[in-house]
């Protein structure tokens, strides 16, 4: 039950990995297996590497908690494959809904975080400020041009994957803010293998550094980090509110509208539609807060 239980939660995480602007990390935070991801990633270092050099595969497998990644990665693909096009199809039709629901979600990490400090200070609570106020204007940034060079596109899935890690920012946004979305979306479909393998390779380096900087973070600098990480998700809110205005869009080679400069709006009227999203919002909201309750151990703490 306990893999069940953790397949269930790969499966949240892929589900928020297909949405625009959330993060896979705070469904992860969330459910509580946060910490125990960062470790598991964190594992994948030169001894894991000597074990399989020395055909050691089954302590190389449990090195790095092969088990718990396993049924992680088996709820995130299980997510992705049948999820995708129903979200995509609600992203089109009712994005309001969709963005409602995640928008209660990353709400609810904001009490689920800060309960984990147990003295507040002023400096504390600064931190949290200045650190919302930086997000809310970079989740506004409007995407620039940028080079098509092998180093670059290295450098976008190493950013890409960094975040996507972070609670409250989305890898996929980083991608449209570098101007690189598209550029990798294409890669894709040509089944353009030196893109691919460089953006892969970017991502790989990337994760395996930042998990190392994140947990010496957490080992040295343990509230601090936390109320950065809660300042993120607070001005990451800017970028799931769920009425916006559509002023700057690029359209696939399939023919897929993708915002990439929007305005966030106050619905006009209150009506049926915006009471239902108010709803979805607040159930997104308790749910997050009974996820968080029955987790089997609490993200962060030591």
């Amino acid at each position: 039950m306990g893999y069940v239980k953790l397949i269930l939660k790969g499966f949240c995480m892929g589900a928020a990995n297909v949405i625009p602007g959330v993060s896979g990390g705070t469904i992860a935070f969330i459910v509580g297996i946060y910490e125990r991801l960062i470790r598991s990633i964190k594992a994948f270092d030169l001894k894991w590497l000597g074990m399989l050099c020395h055909l050691r595969f089954k302590e190389a497998f449990d090195c790095v908690d092969g088990k718990f990644l396993a049924a992680l990665g088996a709820g995130i693909l299980l997510a992705i494959l049948t999820l995708s096009k129903v979200i995509s199809q609600l992203l089109d039709s009712h994005p309001a809904y969709v963005y409602a629901f995640f928008f209660g979600l990353m709400l609810a990490t904001i009490p689920i975080m800060a309960r984990i400090i147990k003295v507040w200070t002023a400096g504390k609570i600064f931190s949290v400020v200045l650190t919302t106020i930086a997000t809310y204007f970079f989740v506004g940034l409007v995407p620039f041009t940028t080079p098509e060079a092998a180093w670059f596109i290295f450098l976008s899935g190493a950013l890409a994957i960094s975040t996507m890690i972070l609670p409250g920012i989305s890898g996929a946004f980083i991608l449209v803010l570098l101007g690189k979305y598209q550029f990798i979306l294409n890669a894709v479909n040509d089944r353009n293998l030196f893109v691919l393998g460089v953006f892969c390779l970017g991502m790989t380096l990337g994760i395996l550094g930042f998990v190392r900087i994140l947990t010496w973070l957490f080992n040295k600098y343990h509230d601090l980090t936390v109320t950065i990480l809660t300042g993120i998700v607070i001005g990451s809110l800017r970028k799931i509110w769920p009425w916006k205005e559509i002023i700057r869009s690029v359209t696939t080679s399939h023919g897929k509208v993708i915002p990439i400069e929007e305005a966030n709006i106050l619905p006009s009227q209150l009506n049926i539609e915006v009471l239902l999203a108010l709803g979805i919002m607040v159930i997104g909201f308790v749910l997050a807060l009974v996820l968080n309750s029955s987790a089997d151990e609490k993200s962060l703490k030591s």
